[in-house]
């Protein structure tokens, strides 16, 4: 499913809510376990150094900073319930000055995220960014599965939408998984910045009672998380996804399923811009040739691709005469 969008002075964006993903960037990771006798399954991640080049690609100030963050760790963690060959994109759409979220994952780590407001720098909510006023109290969260194949009732693209209950990224994700999905699902996602504004730690949670399972645990999981310390401060203090789940999961066996990295990552490149300009058409393209050079920016990672008067002819020689 794509989108484009024209602006004045022949800047051209690109954007595509389901992409398919092809290499960049670092070092966070998740850890996937599955406690099976208990009937739950669950994932940890941190997303640091992922939140924290997003804000440098998309110059975000400090609540945006962490709300995208926190945005990319939720597509990180449901990008672990899917199959290899599935994307996920999530979508907040609500009345706070943040407007929009979007972010997109694959089931091997890869995500990449944009919001619509990158400049909004809230008063701080005891002493950490208020992302869910920026998100704010009412608007749309949508959650979109590309299945890759058609399942059983004929369907490859599946699509969810919940209303917005208060802005917190972690409480409406479990909100849509009741009411859409209908899994009991246990979610924590938590961000901590630095005195300097910098993303010191983000990272999230996600406990679920597997497929047919009533998981009665789930309750005592739930007490468990309570009463831990924030997520991101406990990531910020040097403890790790494996230390997590040993915390929230003491007594009760479970086998580490899967470990990866994660990075911030788009599949955007000049191929992809070139391509996104012959589908214009020549007339269109003529007609954006009259201002000079055309740049097409990225709205995922704010990457620029500038196309000269030669390169644009050399696209128009692709395209039959009209």
């Amino acid at each position: 499913m794509t989108e484009f969008a024209m602006t004045k002075r022949s800047r051209f964006k690109y954007r595509s809510h389901v992409g398919n993903f092809e290499g960049m960037f670092v070092e966070d990771y998740i850890v996937r376990i599955m406690a099976k006798e208990a009937g739950v399954r669950a994932l940890v991640c941190i997303t640091t150094q992922t939140g924290s080049e997003a804000a440098r690609r998309h110059k975000t100030d400090v609540t945006a900073s962490a709300a995208l963050a926190e945005g990319l760790t939720a597509g990180i963690l449901f990008g672990g319930l899917i199959k290899v060959n599935q994307r996920v994109a999530i979508k907040f759409s609500g009345d706070g000055p943040l407007t929009k979220m979007v972010v997109e994952a694959n089931n091997f780590g890869k995500v990449r995220g944009y919001v619509a407001n990158p400049d909004v720098a809230l008063p701080l909510h005891y002493g950490q960014p208020d992302v869910a006023a920026a998100i704010g109290g009412s608007g749309l969260l949508t959650v979109m599965k590309d299945l890759g194949v058609r399942d059983s009732g004929g369907k490859d693209l599946y699509e969810g939408v919940v209303a917005i209950e208060n802005g917190a990224v972690d409480k409406e994700l479990e909100h849509y998984m009741k009411k859409s999905e209908q899994t009991n699902t246990l979610i924590e996602i938590d961000s901590f910045v630095a005195a300097d504004g910098s993303l010191a730690a983000t990272g999230g949670l996600l406990v679920q009672a597997l497929p047919g399972e009533s998981a009665p645990v789930m309750a005592i999981l739930a007490e468990r998380i309570d009463d831990m310390p924030p997520l991101a401060e406990l990531l910020n203090s040097g403890e790790r996804p494996e230390d997590i789940l040993v915390e929230l999961f003491g007594g009760i066996d479970y086998d580490v399923l899967e470990k990866h990295d994660v990075k911030f990552h788009c599949s955007c490149s000049w191929g992809r811009s070139e391509k996104a300009l012959l589908s214009l058409g020549r007339t269109e393209l003529e007609s954006l040739m009259a201002d000079g050079e055309v740049e097409i920016n990225c709205h995922f990672c704010y990457e620029q691709y500038l196309f000269s008067e030669e390169a644009i002819e050399t696209i128009l020689d692709k395209l039959p005469a009209s």
